[in-house]
């Protein structure tokens, strides 16, 4: 699998060439089909190698920091396969959230739960308010 299409590579690379520290939502999740490790992605250097983001190893301790490309596309885990890339994933928050979120959690998560909680804690709001595509439904 292609972990980063072309499309994917522009808006990381416009995001890592952004002149101001912006927070970015993430761009790209990967994953580890055999284990926990996974990653929500910002930004690429313009070395075409540096990723930034959200790194989770699955060790309880989620960071942000910087991930080579090339070693990502190198990894075979069990079974032999490689880190593949969530064609499903859309990012509805900007990477701070799923930072706080996975803070909270001890690993990257997106449970509508969590995620509201998180915005919460970064506006200093205790019932924060989402848009209504982000909101749960309600329950019966």
């Amino acid at each position: 699998m292609i972990l980063i299409t072309d499309e994917l590579r522009a808006r990381l690379l416009a995001n890592g060439a952004a002149d101001t520290e912006t927070d970015h939502a993430p761009v790209v999740k990967l994953f580890d089909p055999t284990g926990p490790a996974t990653w929500l992605l910002t930004e690429l250097d313009a070395d075409g190698d540096t990723l930034f983001g959200l790194c989770d190893l699955g060790f309880g301790y989620p960071e942000l920091g910087s991930v080579s490309l090339a070693e990502l596309e190198s990894v075979k885990g069990r079974l032999g396969l490689g880190i593949e890339r969530d064609l499903y994933f859309k990012a509805r928050f900007p990477l701070s959230v799923y930072a706080e979120a996975a803070r909270i959690a001890g690993h990257i998560t997106e449970a509508e739960r969590l995620l509201r909680q998180a915005v919460g804690a970064l506006s200093n709001n205790p019932d924060p308010e989402l848009p209504p595509d982000a909101a749960e439904p309600a329950r019966r």
